[in-house]
């Protein structure tokens, strides 16, 4: 046989498809690892990991760390006055100017716990597990409005369309639940500026997707089957669908049908298992007290606050809260209370729940927001000079974590006296990051995965693990 005959036979587009399914094989059988063919299936991490879990209370809009967590008595002398020039003079502020009027906090903070933490008088239920959390004062990021901040802290970069942290993690380590998605999100408040892309898988295969849970109801629209469909019947349909999925990605070479199969099959077994995820029938009266499930103000935050909790013990990898909204920019003093109102005693007992049950050395629980706030007021018109807020500060703000690993009962890092900038252990972005991924077991550095050429990772090309951070 000549080459031309050769060439009758094969066509140059017949021949790349045939190549392209060789490769699409060979990225099916590594998606669908595992003897149980679930891209979830449970992975070992580079080193022994400290957590396994990861809660995320993420408080979008940046609430006050000046109000909750950094007491700076000294912002009283300057209450009502413009700060010095060389404060001021390189600051990037999203609204206000930076001769703005200084704004002193009107909260009482006192000595909490064993450890004497000094957290405000908005957060009591807070302080009383003050020696189970690491209260983290210098944190800073690079971004100084929302969704620009929400994208650095979750997916690493200020750019859309790179993975978020729950699916980096989902992607290295699987998960350990076989009916529920490995990272849930949950959701609260009146929405987030970033969106679906703090929970997105990015160039990631879809199964990493952060799937989206409501508190009542359906955990996902058109979950249930409808009407006059059985369960029966619905597996014939997806062994059909999984059969013609499979022969196109044989001929395709795409991996990404690969996902779309697991997903179809993860679909169909939350059917049985979220109900079950949703019945709180078996918990106990004080356990909904302690959440707060029955009270109109913390209901919404309460039931999710319970539920992430109830997720990680079926196996669920990430689960990330968010609530919405602490931009105060006015009305700080009013709509502050209200958030610490409906926040603070369910996720202080997220903490108290998860210790009194073994879990909490395993779960990495995570508060806070994408930036912090300034210590000038602001104040968008004359009329509301008495119910002024707070601009954007992404220079110096608080965040505390718990359990997974972190020494409790400690305060990390120094702010200045008027908590412009950090003095003491300063934490960017990047390093929480790190730290986050070596509590569960993986050099950050070596959690990669290869995209249009270049190995890409959740810290970009910084981070740094934070030692102090570590029990």
């Amino acid at each position: 046989m000549d080459f031309p005959d050769l060439s009758r036979i094969r066509s140059r587009r017949h021949f790349f498809r045939e190549v392209g399914a060789g490769i699409g094989t060979m990225a099916l059988a590594s998606l669908l690892e595992g003897e149980s063919g679930n891209p979830l299936t449970p992975r070992k991490p580079h080193f022994a990991p400290k957590a396994k879990n990861v809660i995320f209370l993420f408080m979008e809009g940046g609430p006050s760390q000046l109000d909750l967590f950094d007491p700076k008595p000294d912002l009283q002398k300057w209450n009502g006055k413009p700060l010095p020039e060389s404060y001021t003079r390189n600051l990037q502020l999203a609204f206000i100017k930076p001769n703005a009027a200084v704004l002193g906090s009107p909260y009482a903070f006192a000595p909490r716990g064993q450890s004497g933490m000094e957290i405000s008088e908005l957060l009591p239920h807070l302080a009383e597990v003050s020696d189970d959390i690491c209260l983290v004062r210098s944190m800073h990021t690079d971004a100084f409005n929302h969704h620009p901040g929400q994208l650095l802290l979750f997916a690493g970069t200020t750019q859309v369309g790179r993975p978020s942290m729950g699916s980096w993690v989902v992607y290295g380590l699987g998960s350990e639940s076989k009916n529920l998605p490995g990272f849930v999100v949950l959701s609260s408040g009146t929405g987030t500026s970033g969106g679906e892309s703090n929970f997105s898988s990015g160039f990631l295969p879809s199964t990493y997707q952060g799937t989206m849970f409501r508190s009542s109801g359906e955990p996902i629209v058109y979950l249930a089957n409808p009407p006059g469909i059985s369960r029966e019947l619905e597996r014939r349909e997806l062994d059909v669908m999984k059969s013609l999925n499979e022969e196109h990605q044989r001929v395709t070479g795409d991996a990404e049908i690969a996902s779309r199969i697991a997903n179809y099959e993860l679909a169909f077994r939350m059917q049985a298992a979220a109900p079950e995820l949703l019945d709180f029938s078996k918990e106990s009266a004080s356990t909904l007290d302690m959440y707060g499930v029955n009270d109109k103000d913390m209901k919404q935050f309460g039931t999710n606050c319970l539920l992430a909790r109830r997720l990680v013990e079926r196996g669920v990898r990430f689960v990330m809260l968010m609530h919405a909204s602490w931009d105060h920019h006015t009305d700080l003093k009013k709509e502050l209370s209200r958030q610490c109102l409906r926040t603070d005693q369910p996720a202080a007992a997220l903490v108290k729940d998860l210790k009194q049950r073994g879990m909490l050395d395993e779960t990495l629980v995570v508060w806070g927001g994408e930036f912090g706030r300034t210590p000038m007021s602001e104040i968008r018109k004359p009329e509301d000079a008495n119910n002024a807020g707070r601009d954007h500060h992404p220079v110096a703000y608080s965040m505390w974590m718990a359990g997974g690993g972190i020494k409790g009962g400690r305060v990390l890092g120094k702010t200045d006296d008027l908590c412009f900038n950090i003095v003491e252990d300063p934490i960017h972005v990047h390093d929480l990051q790190a730290t986050l991924l070596n509590q569960l077991g993986f050099d950050h550095k070596r959690l990669t995965y290869r995209y249009m050429g270049r190995d890409f990772r959740l810290t970009d090309v910084e981070g740094n693990v934070v030692q102090k951070l570590i029990s």
